[in-house]
């Protein structure tokens, strides 16, 4: 495994994105426990990605304009959903449906959703991942599994280090009802850029 792989993925994984968002929220909202738990569900998310490289559907979509502009548009929804209802919520940094129970399940199906509508990792699993598997070898699907095993890995320590911190200012936050709603309303912005910079997103 080379090193240029290892400092790819770092960068790419600590770039804030919507799974940091998220997992921020969940170490401010509901402490490093939850945090934890939606590090983990935005790193399953990942799993369809590897998959889908691995058994060649990653490529259909690269070569297929449709099939990535449905994905793609799929994936901006969901941002704007997740930003509309945080905007919304008055009392806490949560990312998930008005109402909707706080359980361990739910905050790992919304990380999963998170990463898996999101056509920048179906990208690195196609044009970057596969850069460093030497096709000449016979043990290929080994080498793609061991890579993307790697960059779960990273993800899930990444983001776990975001949701811890998060949790070590949380009470603070929460003790300032201004700060929290300015958090709140600013995560909420930056998913709606997010979102915005995904849907003019090529191939």
């Amino acid at each position: 495994m080379s090193v240029e792989f290892l400092a790819v993925t770092l960068v790419v994984v600590a770039t804030p994105g919507t799974g940091v968002i998220f997992t921020l929220a969940a170490g401010l909202s509901r402490g490093a426990r939850a945090s934890l738990v939606a590090a983990f569900g935005c790193t399953l998310g990942i799993v369809p990605h590897m998959v889908a490289a691995m058994t060649g559907v990653t490529a259909i979509l690269h070569a297929s304009a449709l099939a990535f502009e449905v994905v793609k548009y799929l994936g901006v929804a969901y941002i704007f959903y997740l930003a509309w209802t945080m905007w919304r919520d008055d009392h806490a940094l949560e990312l998930g449906g008005p109402g909707e129970a706080r359980s361990a399940t739910s905050v790992i199906r919304a990380g999963i959703l998170v990463n898996l509508l999101n056509p920048k990792l179906t990208l690195f699993f196609v044009a970057f991942l596969p850069q460093f598997v030497q096709p000449n070898r016979p043990d290929t699907l080994l080498q793609m599994a061991t890579l993307s095993g790697v960059f779960m890995l990273v993800t899930l320590v990444v983001f776990a280090i975001y949701g811890v911190l998060a949790a070590t200012v949380r009470r603070r936050i929460l003790e300032r009802p201004r700060v929290l709603t300015g958090l709140r309303r600013s995560f909420a912005a930056l998913l709606i850029l997010l979102g915005l910079r995904l849907a003019v997103a090529e191939r």
